[in-house]
């Protein structure tokens, strides 16, 4: 008896998509939708708000942190909870971009378990936050804020988040209108900047 594979989402019809603003994400069903928020979510670097605790948690260094290590498992870990649009299309699609360069993790780890993570896609100066995840205080906002030091170092002049919630908006995330943020992707996927 033959397993069902799922189908990849067409890597190219997504990268191009994503060049222009639009990304997917799929329904409980599964069926995939196309979306462009306006206004559009994103996190200016030096926007980053770190509370105390957070400066805190990382002063002691709790975690490990580590890059595109576990990507897979970091999808996963961003898949599991009880309403998701991450489903097995999305996990074999992103993981197949991570294995060509352009999706990436940032991973927090402790005593050889992962506790938290976060994914996106990287082109050009711009990152595409996806999803990010938690087991342990803090695990997924230290991964946040080692990746704004890495995307800062590299020359990253764009950081997309989506859509704004409740806790993005505690660490600094702001909206901007979508053709301002249209034009500022276009500038970004001019940048040579490498992961």
């Amino acid at each position: 008896m033959s397993q069902e594979v799922p189908e990849l989402l067409d890597p190219g019809i997504v990268i191009n998509a994503y060049a222009q603003g639009i990304f997917p994400m799929a329904d409980p069903s599964g069926k995939i939708y196309w979306y462009a928020p306006d206004p559009r979510a994103i996190l200016e670097h030096d926007n980053l708000h770190i509370s105390h605790s957070l400066r805190a948690t990382l002063r002691k260094g709790t975690y490990e942190i580590r890059m595109d290590t576990a990507f897979e498992q970091v999808i996963l870990g961003c898949a599991e909870r009880e309403e998701t649009w991450i489903n097995d299309t999305f996990i074999d699609t992103y993981t197949y971009f991570h294995r060509v360069g352009l999706a990436h993790s940032v991973e927090a780890w402790k005593d050889g378990q992962l506790v938290g993570g976060l994914y996106g896609v990287a082109l050009g100066g711009a990152f595409m936050g996806e999803s990010m995840f938690s087991r342990a205080r803090d695990a997924s906002k230290v991964c946040l804020v080692a990746l704004v030091e890495h995307l800062k170092a590299r020359g990253y002049v764009l950081h997309d988040t989506q859509f704004t919630t409740p806790h993005l908006k505690t660490l600094g995330v702001t909206e901007i209108p979508r053709r301002v943020y249209e034009r500022r992707l276009q500038s970004a996927l001019q940048l040579p900047c490498h992961w």
